[in-house]
């Protein structure tokens, strides 16, 4: 798993040029959209994409209206000001349909002044008629190279590319294998608020970070390494991730990014719930990011030492931990595999069973099955329960393991479309009986088979 986050790359433009369209053009394939999973609540915020070999994250950006007085407006010109800052190559987009306005104007005023590489897009150019008529106008925005793309039709858009990757930070050289980092990293991540570096604290034992009750107090993902029971650890204290539409100034919107990169360089992610809140829509978002980077993960309730009064009166003499816990599972059955760890960052009760669990997360999400062992297994469960749809049965000829962190079982079949999501799920449950693949995702990629004949 590579440590190093990948070079960002972030869209700007006005309202209605054609932004997101463009993101998802860019992004293809690999838009950061979580699977149909019940349970997942997203907003798209970001994207992974590659071009010619190239990594990179995508930023679809607020609409920027450089003269509107509305307060939050102002907050989504502050957003693009970060952007710019934060960004390895800034892509502008105008509307050749609409022209050129002030806002345009005044937006490549602003980006003239910043040393970050930049590619401008000439957007809704769907054939070579608009090119001639509508293109020569935006170059009185003063850039000597314009690149005229329809973002909807996806005409010119690998020009666009070619440009982006061209204008990429070189990739840093491969690291030496010896130099490679051992160490388990560990993500705290969660809605700002819920007591994250309160819990990073009462994990080393010390003021390490600064604890505030006004949300948003860390802005930067912060590494602190330690030794927890004779084993180096490398602990990741992220900035509250908080959904795009409610970000409270420019700060905050980079903020999620930085916590995202966080994700993205650890073996195992903390995910910590306010007890006192309970699971919220927010919650779920950020648990979606974690699921849907393979990321092992433990979902720490803290704060529990202030008690659930509303739990015990719902349901008196009975558990409220466990009450809680079927609540969670209920609605976030997509991390049904992340154990539950109730804790007090207050108090420090409970927080070293989180770390352990963690741990153990940790260890499962490199884990492999011997492939002799994965097909026995495989075998065996197909017998149990044949799958056929429309007359034809699913066929599963072999399976592997090729990867961990996460664990991916690649699976070669007579034909892929017969594999049903529910029959996934329950080949996925049979592993899981056999193996303690507990705190991570298995990732199942069905394949058809090469020249299988079926009987």
């Amino acid at each position: 798993m590579s440590t190093i986050p990948k070079p960002l790359v972030a869209i700007v433009g006005r309202p209605n040029v054609g932004k997101s369209t463009l993101f998802n053009r860019l992004a293809g394939r690999r838009i950061a959209i979580v699977e149909d999973t019940p349970g997942i609540t997203r907003d798209r915020l970001y994207a992974d994409g590659d071009w010619r070999g190239r990594e990179y994250t995508l930023i679809d950006t607020g609409g920027i209206q450089m003269f509107d007085p509305d307060p939050l407006k102002a907050q989504v010109r502050t957003q693009a000001e970060i952007a710019m800052a934060e960004a390895d190559v800034i892509v502008f987009v105008v509307d050749t349909i609409a022209g050129l306005t002030a806002d345009d104007f005044e937006l490549a005023t602003a980006l003239r002044r910043s040393p970050k590489p930049l590619v401008v897009l000439a957007n809704k150019v769907d054939n070579g008629d608009q090119e001639y008529r509508n293109v020569p106008e935006v170059y009185a925005l003063g850039f000597p190279e314009v690149y005229p793309v329809s973002a909807l039709g996806g005409r010119g858009v690998a020009d666009a590319l070619d440009a982006i990757v061209d204008h990429l930070p070189p990739p840093p050289p491969a690291p030496e294998e010896e130099a490679e980092d051992e160490r388990t990293k560990i993500a705290i991540i969660g809605r700002p608020n819920v007591g994250k570096s309160s819990l990073l604290n009462a994990i080393l034992g010390e003021e390490r970070a600064i604890v505030s009750p006004v949300a948003g107090t860390t802005r930067d993902a912060v590494d602190t390494s330690f030794e927890f029971n004779g084993r180096e650890l490398v602990l990741i204290d992220t900035a509250g991730i908080r959904r795009a539409g409610k970000i409270q100034g420019g700060v905050e919107y980079y903020t999620v990014l930085r916590a995202l990169r966080a994700i993205e360089r650890a073996d195992v992610v903390m995910l910590v719930i306010d007890a006192i809140d309970g699971l919220t829509d927010g919650d779920k978002r950020v648990g979606g990011y974690a699921h849907e980077a393979g990321r092992a993960a433990v979902i720490v309730v803290n704060k529990w030492d202030a008690g659930r009064k509303d739990v015990l009166e719902e349901a008196p003499g009975k558990n409220p931990m466990k009450i809680f816990s079927d609540g969670l599972r209920e609605q976030m059955p997509f991390m049904s595999y992340a154990p539950l760890a109730f804790t007090s960052a207050l108090t420090g009760k409970g927080v070293a069973a989180a770390v352990d669990a963690a741990l153990d997360a940790a260890e499962n999400h490199a884990m492999r099955i011997p492939t002799g062992e994965l097909n026995r297994l495989l075998r065996d469960a197909a017998d149990a329960h044949p799958y056929n749809e429309k007359g034809r049965a699913l066929k599963i000829y072999y399976a592997t393991m090729p990867t961990v962190k996460p664990p991916t079982i690649v699976l070669f079949v007579n034909d892929p479309e017969l594999m049903h999501f529910s029959y996934k799920r329950y080949l996925e449950n049979r592993i899981r009986e056999s193996y303690s693949f507990e705190g991570t995702p298995l990732r199942i990629d069905v394949r058809k088979a090469a020249d299988k004949k079926e009987a």
